[in-house]
């Protein structure tokens, strides 16, 4: 049964199906239209732990499990279930199923926390699962889940094809596309998707593509889906849903709709209360609208609970808009410090924005290149290149960005300035109409780049 939708393209593979209108999401509709997370997909729920095989009597634990037991203290609900889940792991028994499901939790902690030393944890525990069942696809699974959230692309794609070619699951398929597209292989990594969709149509899948939608140009699309998404949300697994929240929140502040946005920002922090990511969106609407005042108390919330550059950023820039020029350069100086590591590709476009260190910038650049070739990256290289004079060395990267035809006013930004500096005046200026469509997304000092290349009176 085909099932109406912009490109009549996908079919029914059941009753659910038919009636949400839209679940066999065909390669087709998830390319539909020509539209930046980095955002991250919901995590994965910890239940799967009991898919571990309980045929194992109780065996003495590796060596490697010691640094997962060590008690973290803590009150929360997610510290307490960490607490039980190590006591499981001691008393052996199904000690494999209980080690799978300390590593989801540790990963839990890991996204509400905002602290990825949880991470490490998680990964322990996937060592120590594949240690005590070899092959096993649960320790596979958790190890390339955290290596993706880790940014380790490279060592996650050989474990998620693994996955795929043993069992196939629907979050098997669900990991190799997110690598993938990490890596710029998107193609690939939708037909990944469109796998997982099939499989198992739920948040995750919508989530995905939603963001595939987005980095295809097609806004509506991505929209369409992330409402499904919320459709699907529950607060049982409340970051989820905030992340999810969010991620509408986003694309309507870059719809214009700030409003909205507001709104959808503030149901997220319903679900999880001090969310950053939910933080951040509402700083960035108010300074959208001028309220630059208004927007340092959230964007200093999120920098205090995520100190990352890209909230750093957004910080300082809302700190020098409402003239606290003491305060901003105290933030700046924190992402100088720290930036490098915590997030070299957002470090590297902070210091080609300022017009500083271009050395490191490109350097940075070329370095996170080496593992993610998104088009992000690809803009990263191009604006570092462009900050250091290289204006005929940025185009490359530059055309590499846009290939996929997203629609970001960073990457018409930088587009359109490099075009400029080249001589291609009518590829600046198509450029510069498309970030001043979407200026209301650019951070200030941007917004101020963008006015000095492109007047508008």
């Amino acid at each position: 049964m085909n099932i109406a939708a912009k490109d009549n393209a996908f079919r029914a593979r059941s009753k659910k199906q038919s009636q949400l209108g839209w679940l066999g999401l065909s390669l087709t509709l998830l390319t539909a239209g020509c539209e930046r997370p980095a955002v991250n997909s919901p995590t994965i729920p910890a239940k799967t732990a009991a898919t571990v095989s309980t045929n194992h009597p109780a065996i003495p634990l590796p060596d490697s499990t010691r640094l997962v037991l060590v008690p973290l203290g803590g009150e929360s609900a997610l510290d307490k279930q960490i607490a039980l889940a190590q006591q499981q792991v001691r008393g052996g028994g199904n000690t494999g199923a209980a080690l799978e499901k300390l590593g989801w939790l540790f990963v839990s902690k890991a996204r509400v926390s905002f602290d990825p030393g949880f991470h490490k944890l998680a990964e322990q525990c996937a060592l120590s699962l594949e240690e005590l069942q070899p092959g096993a696809p649960e320790a596979l699974l958790l190890r390339g889940h955290v290596l993706q959230n880790l940014h380790r692309f490279q060592e996650a794609e050989p474990l998620a094809r693994q996955l795929v070619a043993q069992r196939g699951r629907a979050f098997d398929h669900g990991l190799l596309g997110d690598v993938l597209m990490e890596q710029g292989r998107l193609n690939e990594a939708i037909a990944a998707y469109q796998q997982m969709a099939d499989l198992k149509p739920d948040l995750h899948a919508y989530t995905r593509a939603a963001h595939v939608r987005w980095l295809k140009g097609d806004l509506e699309g991505a929209v369409e889906m992330i409402q499904l998404a919320l459709s699907a949300a529950s607060p049982r697994d409340a970051e989820s849903a905030a992340w999810v929240y969010t991620r509408m929140a986003i694309y309507q502040l870059q719809a214009g709709q700030i409003e909205e946005s507001l709104q959808h920002s503030a149901a997220a922090l319903e679900f999880q209360k001090d969310y950053p990511p939910a933080l951040l969106v509402r700083g960035r609407c108010l300074l959208a609208g001028g309220k630059f005042e208004e927007a340092i108390e959230p964007l200093k919330q999120a920098a205090a609970l995520n100190p990352l550059p890209e909230y750093q950023w957004t910080l300082a820039e809302a700190l020098r808009a409402a003239n606290r020029i003491g305060l901003a350069e105290a933030v700046e100086q924190q992402i100088k410090n720290h930036g490098a590591t915590a997030d070299p590709r957002t470090f590297s476009l902070f210091l080609a924005t300022r017009g500083e260190n271009f050395t490191q910038a490109i350097q940075l650049a070329e370095e996170e290149l080496s593992a993610r070739q998104d088009v992000f990256t690809q803009d990263a290289l191009a604006w570092a290149l462009a900050a250091a004079g290289r204006w005929s060395d940025a185009v490359v990267p530059m055309r590499l960005a846009l290939a996929e035809g997203t629609r970001d006013a960073r990457l018409f930004l930088h587009a359109g300035i490099i075009a400029s500096r080249t001589g291609d005046a009518a590829k600046a200026e198509h450029y510069f109409t498309g970030a001043h469509s979407l200026s209301q997304t650019l951070l200030p000092s941007e917004q101020a780049q963008l006015e000095k290349y492109s007047p508008r009176s």
